[in-house]
């Protein structure tokens, strides 16, 4: 079974829900930046929080991008992620190492303080944008406290990475629950009992919860209904023309001291690390294209 989100509610609608498994997607994105295993864990971490985040938005172009800015030595990382479960980002700097804290990879360590944006493209004149401060780095508080301060939806959010000896990944994904403003004391109490008493994301994966599973485990006793399932998978929409038209957009004064250069040039896209070669006479055409 791939990679997929799970959609649901609980507790009359009083409650809704998501989870996903994000083991491929999260091992793609390793392989693809050559990432330390705590660069891993944060990225995959935010990957996972965004495919869910983006699954929760409705229209078919609507975009989600998380960026985090940074003053611990990853530097920051940026995600961006659709509606239909595509999702990419990257890292500032994929080569962190840092030793571990209480037997863990130490993500909030990477990160240190900071400033998380989330910004969602529906299509709308301008895009909206909320921002909060880093509360732990370890991401899935940062998520908790985004939800509450910015969106006011009191939410838990449940994230993980869990890394091989050989630094491949070996599970990854995470939680969301979010409960609506008409909710009942009783059903609030049983959930953060729940809550309180789960294991651990990468417990739960590890011993091979599907999303599904770890829903039931989080929302005990409350009724879970699960609406619909979606699968996600990392995807950079990224090509040969997208990169020309950005090259294009740098200047012909940029592109000709290139061509002056007389050698081939290497452009690397930051989502998927594809690289795009361009040789002196695409230069001089991308120079016509430009003036």
């Amino acid at each position: 079974m791939g990679d997929y989100i799970v959609r649901a509610s609980a507790a009359n609608t009083q409650i809704r829900a998501f989870a996903a498994v994000t083991t491929d997607l999260v091992e793609e994105a390793r392989r693809r930046h050559e990432t330390s295993p705590v660069a891993t864990a944060a990225l995959g971490r935010l990957m996972t929080g965004a495919a869910m985040m983006g699954s929760m938005m409705k229209n078919p172009t609507d975009i989600l991008t998380i960026q985090i800015k940074c003053s611990g030595p990853i530097g920051g990382l940026t995600v961006t992620a659709d509606s239909q479960g595509d999702v990419k980002g990257y890292v500032f700097d994929p080569n962190v190492m840092l030793p571990p804290k209480n037997g863990k990879l130490d993500v909030g360590g990477a990160l240190g303080q900071g400033v998380m944006t989330v910004i969602k493209d529906m299509g709308l004149k301008e895009p909206y944008s909320g921002q909060t401060i880093l509360q732990t780095g370890e991401i899935a508080e940062d998520l908790t406290y985004y939800f509450a301060t910015s969106e006011q939806v009191p939410s838990s959010v449940g994230l993980g990475v869990l890394m091989e000896g050989d630094n491949t990944v070996r599970c990854a994904g995470g939680f969301i629950v979010q409960v609506m403003p008409f909710i009942e004391d009783e059903v609030l109490n049983k959930l953060e009992q729940n809550i309180q008493n789960i294991q651990s994301v990468t417990s739960m994966l590890d011993n091979g919860h599907t999303p599904e599973e770890m829903l039931a485990q989080v929302l005990e006793g409350l009724d879970l209904e699960i609406t619909d399932t979606m699968p996600t998978k990392f995807c950079c929409n990224c090509s040969k023309e997208r990169v020309e038209k950005a090259i294009i957009s740098i200047g012909s004064k940029e592109i000709q001291s290139m061509i002056e250069e007389g050698k081939d040039i290497e452009v690397k896209c930051h989502f998927c690390n594809t690289a795009y070669n361009y040789s002196v006479d695409e230069l001089k055409e991308l120079l016509k294209k430009s003036r």
